[in-house]
């Protein structure tokens, strides 16, 4: 088993021990240090899969844990892999069976490259591995018997072309030389042509006598110089042929010839010529290509009567780029002469580029730097020369470039930093165009999409929102929608809103407003008051969903619109229970003399707090006006004697709202010049002023209680009726003596007392204890003005009457 070494070293055969071979070794690993990325093995053909060829990592200088985090592979444009990688060992091993002869046929020395590459960061190294040749093939030659037809009258010295051998092997294994069996008449001569290639001739030393033995066999034999060494023979049948004693001479030893591959069929190539010394019959020369077997006749063809050669089959310069043929001119005699004739082939621009991907990155993340490696690509073209010269480039105008660093190896590298809200996907094509004339062109398109990353925060559509509501709004009710936008994805671009905390007298903003974390649709979470909050000044914050989330801050005015909610108060003249407030006008008073003013507000603002003022009611509405905006009181008339002394205005006080709200207030105005004079006609005012203000309520209530009294008074007439019939009953059929009775504090007639024997008492009560009057009988008849100064000036009058009954039955009544 051998080991592939770097080709500055040798190849070690391990039966004579590398320990032999530490020094040497150690040289050749410092060599690889300078070799920067490219290595080249040694290893003979027809080696076993899994043979060793070497150690790669040891050899670039990568330890084993760099070969599997960097993916370390193999890229090679061939079809077939002839050699593996064991990223866990470092070792490059074969895989395919390696045939020196099918892979470079006679080409020396034979090899085939490929690349190493590595991830992260990224890495190339070329690798070479020759394939020296073993002996494993025999000369062979492609007819099994070679004929001739030789004059007998041929001179010593003639020449003979022989076939030539084919030995696949190469070097020291490839043919050495030929042998010819022993005979009188031929000897052997080896020639090499200027490839290296050799051929044998046989030469005529002693004059053929077809009388004495007019055919010929013998055996020609190619040895290689392997070890050991191979053999090949073929037959050699010579018919002698009766006097024609002069070969045809070509007139050159090597013709030239140049050609343009891919030339159409029977393009002229060149013409060869023989001339023969001899007349008649034979001096005619027939003109044919010696290996006649070979693949030479499936591209040439030769006229053999005028010895034009011509193109039959298709020339491709990539194949081959230059033919070697030998060309026979034969007379009807048999005499042959030979010649060369050599053919370059021109290369033209037939080849496009090809465009192999050997590594691609997408997505590629959008705070990539610029200089970020997207992809590597080898770009080849079989063409030579300017043809094979390849321009590689960015077809449109993106964010890349394209740099090389090693012979058709190009890097795809970002040219500036990337922006996914702008461009998030892009169809980067790169075109490789060649020298040749005219050029040819690959396209090659690469789909790149851009990952986002998050750098954009949410952005506001408004700077500032307004928002209105009604006051005594509905809790919960939907208030303004705040709206924010990012231009990044997925969850990156996902908004969350959120109420930044605030205090708004003294409560948390929470308890006044709340927000959709998603929608963004802001909400009262209680009803507003304009009297007591008249606007609300408030921040919303937007987050997205990254890491770490970005947000953006925007203020909301939430202003509270009023709404006609809150009826005029009275602020004067101020009302109260069971009091009067009254204004005395003077019997004197002109036109227009003012009475009093009506004050009144209303907490609502605008047009719903604008005021208006009327006369509702009026004793008599021909004495007063109100002013519509004022609330003055004014006299329109001259006062007269005629005019009551105790006059009643109900004065209606509206706001502006839809629907209008109102207030009533009842002004007593009395017309005279002295208090006394008020005193005495005011006397009743008070219970006057509440009978009128609770008719409705005390004639509902009456209506309720003579009902109630109808009914109570029935059952218990019925009653008693019952209960009177039933004691009759019991009276009539007993003989208890009868017994009278007396009522408490009941008395006899005959003066002893001191009270007389019934009085009369009249009660009259309201629901409100100091309003009330009470009557009795008392012994002489008088009236009496009492002032209570606990009742803020309200006058009770107490009657008192006493009579004595005409009759004596008569029971005390309480009304």
């Amino acid at each position: 088993m051998a080991c592939g070494i770097p080709t500055y070293s040798r190849c070690v055969t391990w039966r004579f021990g590398c320990e032999h071979y530490w020094k040497l070794l150690l040289f050749f690993l410092y060599l690889n240090h300078l070799v920067s990325g490219h290595i080249r093995y040694s290893i003979p053909e027809e080696m076993k899969k899994g043979s060793l060829i070497g150690n790669v990592a040891q050899d670039i200088g990568l330890d084993l844990k760099r070969l599997r985090s960097g993916r370390a592979r193999i890229v090679t444009g061939e079809s077939i892999q002839y050699t593996e990688l064991k990223t866990d060992k470092g070792i490059l091993v074969v895989k395919e069976r390696i045939d020196r002869e099918q892979l470079c046929g006679d080409v020396t020395p034979c090899s085939f490259s490929f690349e190493v590459i590595l991830e992260n960061p990224m890495e190339l190294h070329q690798i070479t591995v020759e394939i020296t040749d073993i002996n494993d093939h025999s000369p062979t030659f492609k007819r099994d018997t070679i004929h001739f037809e030789i004059s007998e009258s041929a001179i010593t010295g003639g020449r003979f072309p022989l076939t030539s051998a084919e030995d696949p092997d190469v070097g020291v294994n490839g043919l050495r030389e030929y042998f010819l069996t022993e005979n009188e008449n031929f000897i052997l001569k080896q020639n090499s042509n200027a490839d290296g290639k050799k051929y044998a001739e046989m030469v005529l030393q002693k004059p053929l006598d077809r009388e004495t033995n007019p055919n010929l066999s013998l055996k020609l034999i190619a040895v290689d110089g392997g070890a050991p060494q191979r053999s090949g023979t073929v037959n050699i049948d010579i018919t002698v042929l009766d006097a024609n004693d002069n070969a045809p001479l070509f007139n050159q030893s090597v013709y030239k010839a140049t050609v343009m591959e891919n030339s159409p069929k029977d393009t002229y190539v060149t013409t060869v010529n023989a001339s023969d010394a001899d007349f008649g019959s034979n001096s005619i020369v027939t003109y044919y290509f010696s290996d006649r077997n070979s693949g030479i006749n499936n591209l040439f063809t030769v006229d053999e009567k005028t010895g034009i050669i011509s193109i039959t089959g298709l020339i491709d310069y990539e194949k081959d780029k230059k033919y070697e043929l030998r060309i026979e001119a034969k007379d009807q005699g048999g005499l042959t002469d030979s010649s060369k004739v050599v053919i370059e082939v021109t290369d033209v621009n037939d080849n496009a580029p090809t465009i192999n991907v050997m590594s691609f990155t997408s997505p590629v993340s959008e705070d990539s730097p610029a200089g970020t490696t997207i992809g590597i690509i080898n770009i080849k073209d079989l063409d030579s020369a300017d043809n094979g010269k390849v321009n590689c480039k960015i077809e449109q105008n993106a964010p890349f470039k394209i740099t090389s660093n090693l012979r058709n190896y190009y890097t795809l590298v970002t040219d500036t930093a990337l922006d996914r809200e702008t461009v998030s996907e892009f169809n980067i094509t790169v075109v490789a165009t060649d020298a040749g004339m005219p050029p040819f062109s690959t396209k090659r398109t690469f789909y790149l999409k851009v990952s986002d990353v998050n750098d954009n925060a949410p952005l506001f559509s408004e700077s500032l929102y307004n928002a209105f509501i009604a006051e005594n709004n509905s809790p919960g009710v939907s208030l303004h929608t705040v709206r924010a936008k990012d231009p990044d994805e997925i969850q990156n671009a996902r908004v969350s809103y959120i109420l930044e905390d605030a205090y708004i007298g003294g409560s948390r903003l929470s308890e006044y407003i709340s927000i959709n974390a998603e929608s963004g649709v802001l909400h009262a979470v209680r009803s507003f008051d304009y009297e007591q909050i008249k606007q609300l000044l408030f921040v919303v914050k937007a987050q997205d969903g990254g890491s770490p989330p970005l947000s953006s801050n925007v203020t909301v005015k939430l202003m509270i619109q009023d709404q006609n909610d809150n009826p005029p108060q009275i602020l004067y003249p101020v009302q109260t229970g069971g009091s009067l407030v009254a204004e005395m006008v003077p019997r004197s008073a002109d036109v227009g003399y003012l009475v009093t003013k009506v004050v009144a507000v209303d907490v609502d603002s605008g047009q719903n707090a604008w005021l208006s003022y009327k006369l509702q009611k009026a004793t008599d509405r021909a004495l007063f006006e109100v002013g519509l905006q004022n609330g003055e009181i004014r006299t329109i008339r001259q006062v007269t004697d005629k005019d009551a002394v105790k006059q009643r205005l109900t004065v209606i006080v509206e706001d502006n709202g839809q629907p209008s709200r109102s207030a009533t207030v009842i002004v007593n105005v009395a017309v005279a010049d002295s208090f006394p004079e008020v005193l005495s006609e005011f006397t009743d005012f008070t219970q006057d002023k509440e009978y009128n203000d609770n008719l409705t309520f005390y004639l509902v209530l009456a209506l309720a209680v003579v009902s109630f009294l109808f009914i109570t008074c029935l059952v218990v007439i019925i009653s008693v009726k019952i209960y009177r019939w039933r004691q009759s009953r019991v009276m009539y059929h007993s003989n208890l003596p009868v017994i009278p009775y007396y009522p408490p504090r009941y008395s006899d007639t005959l003066g002893t007392g001191t009270l007389q024997h019934v009085y009369n008492y009249e009660v009259c009560r309201t629901t409100d204890s100091r309003k009330s009057d009470c009557k009795f009988g008392i012994a002489g008849s008088q009236n009496v003005l009492i002032m209570d100064p606990s009742s803020t000036g309200t006058m009770q009058r107490i009657q008192s009457e006493k009579s004595i009954l005409d009759e004596p039955d008569s029971p005390l009544e309480v009304s």
